[in-house]
Formats: structure tokens, sequence, C-alpha cells
């Protein structure tokens, strides 16, 4: 038994859940896979897969044994492409998750510019607010916009972001400027859901988070829908400062309440930690970092400097 075309044919099944995808995976012929696999349970002496006419799906033990197979291939992965140039070269196909707002507003522009810069980089961009498991979607770098929990990954960090309450001029002309956030229940808001119950918002009082009724006029899932809403004159926004950014620049919104927003929320550039950290991966972050740091940077000069509003 070739302990190591074992090993690959049997994290092939175990990803694509199937030993025919595998087979077409990683281009070896469908008896063989299975053979290996076979021959793989039986040097271990114990099942790693419980097969049905439908499906395959790991046991236990083979779940615990599929990790440590995934982290040698890749260490195997890096040692090659040392040897090869990629590490002598930035080049290759990088995989970039990041929450889908921030992501679209702030890391894509950058990305584009990467590309340009970098011609043999390939990039694939997750744009989403799901959480995603590095290792186990096979993901080069995170962009995480949350506090981080104790994990052996490494997280490089580049700034952070504020949540806001703004409104338009025009709104505030007609209705007045909330002072205190008890005023937001005579006012019309714009519930964001995705941030929290439509009927309050988080706000910081006396040093803690506390739930403040608002009177919702209108709610939407999207925060690109609430900006607009504010900008019409429709009432009262929470967002994040990136959010609020462009319109706040172009005087279309302003921000209020300003002593009571919630704590900063930090961000982060996230990869596993690896023994060598591949040069396509390190010219990447060499490239993002600065220019994310100025971009946050700019958000909070431009709602500092151009978002205030007087009180009356």
């Amino acid at each position: 038994m070739d302990r190591l075309e074992s090993i690959t044919a049997f994290v092939a099944v175990a990803k694509a859940s199937g030993f025919s995808a595998a087979s077409r995976e990683i281009g070896v012929p469908l008896p063989t896979v299975s053979r290996r696999v076979a021959e793989l349970e039986e040097h271990l002496g114990v099942r790693l897969l419980r097969r049905s006419t439908r499906h395959v799906a790991l046991t236990e033990e083979g779940q615990t044994f599929c990790r440590a197979c995934e982290q040698l291939l890749g260490d195997l992965k890096d040692a090659e492409e040392a040897v090869t140039g990629e590490y002598r070269v930035p080049k290759g196909d990088l995989v970039i998750t990041a929450p889908l707002g921030f992501g679209r507003l702030n890391l894509q522009p950058i990305a584009l510019e990467f590309l340009h810069a970098y011609p043999e980089i390939n990039l694939r961009l997750m744009l989403g607010d799901r959480v995603v498991d590095l290792v186990e979607e096979h993901i080069d770098l995170a962009l995480r916009i949350a506090p981080l929990p104790d994990s052996s990954m490494v997280a490089r960090h580049i700034g952070h972001v504020r949540m806001v309450v703004s409104a338009s001029p025009e709104y505030l002309r007609a209705r007045g400027t909330p002072l205190d956030p008890d005023e937001l229940v005579a006012h019309d808001c714009i519930a964001w859901s995705t941030i929290g119950p439509s009927d309050q918002w988080g706000l910081q009082r006396e040093n803690r988070i506390q739930g403040f009724p608002i009177h919702t006029r209108l709610s939407t899932t999207s925060a690109d829908s609430a900006i607009a809403a504010a900008q019409a004159g429709l009432g009262l926004a929470q967002t994040t400062c990136y959010q609020a950014e462009r319109s706040v620049r172009e005087g279309k919104l302003v921000i209020v309440l300003q002593e009571f927003e919630p704590p900063l929320t930090p961000v982060h550039l996230v990869y596993a930690s690896h023994r060598m950290v591949p040069l396509k991966l390190r010219t990447f972050i060499d490239f993002m970092m600065p220019r994310l740091v100025n971009r946050l940077q700019e958000i909070s000069r431009t709602l500092e400097t151009r978002g205030r509003v007087m009180a009356p």
C-alpha cells in the first residue's frame, strides 16, 4: 500500500462525500479509489467511512483522521511549492472571505488593484456574512469584524469600525435632533434587522450597552436599503460607519448621538498558522494591510470632520 496515495484518496472521498466524485476530482479510476481507501482502513484497523447506496459520511474516527490528513497534505503542498518557485515568485490561487458590505465597499477595490499589480495571482472572493471555517473550507485569508476567540489562527489587527446613527439634514430640520437615546421613540426610525431586534437599538450609556425602544417606520434586511431610506428623509438609521461614510461625505447624512455609540469593533485579517506562508499570501497581506488601515482611518476622519451635527 502506498500510504500517501491512500490518504489522498481518502481525503478526496471525504471532501466530495462520495467515491465517484472523488474519482473525478483526483483523476483516478473509481475501483482504484475504493481499493486505496479500503487498504487504508485495513491498515489502521478502524472504519473511516460509513457507506450507503447514496451517501458516504465520515465516522467519528474518520473525522479525526481526516483533519490530520488534510494538515499533512497541506504541509506537503507547502514543501513542494517551496522548491518549485511559488515561494520565490508570487503566483497561484488565493481564496479570500470577508463580510458582504465591507468586502464590496472596501476590500474589493483594493483586491482589483492587487490583481493589476500581480497578474500571476488569481483571487476568489467569498463575500458573505456567514463565518466560515478557514481550514475546512480551504480559505487562505479572512477579514473578520468582531472580537476574535482564542485560536491557533494568526490575526493581524488593521483597525476598528463603529455603529452610528444617522439621518438626513432635511429630516433633522423638520423633526429636530435627538440628544438622548430616550428620544428615539419620538422619531421615525429605519430598522436594519440583521443587526438586532427591529424594535430597539443598542447604545451605550454609563459604560454599558442598553436597548432603547424605537418607533420603526421601515424595517429592512439590507444596510444599503436603510441608508437609502435615511437619505430620503424617512427617519434615523443605525448602520456601520463604513456603510454610512459615503453619504456623510456627500452631505446626505449626518451623525447623531455620537456619545452613546457602542464600543468599537476590531477588524483583523486572519489566516491559518503554517510554518511556511506562501509568497502569494504574504504578498497579498502586505499589499492589503496598509491600504485597509488607511481606508478605515479615512472613514473615521470623514465621520469626525463632516458627519457631526450641532445641537440646536
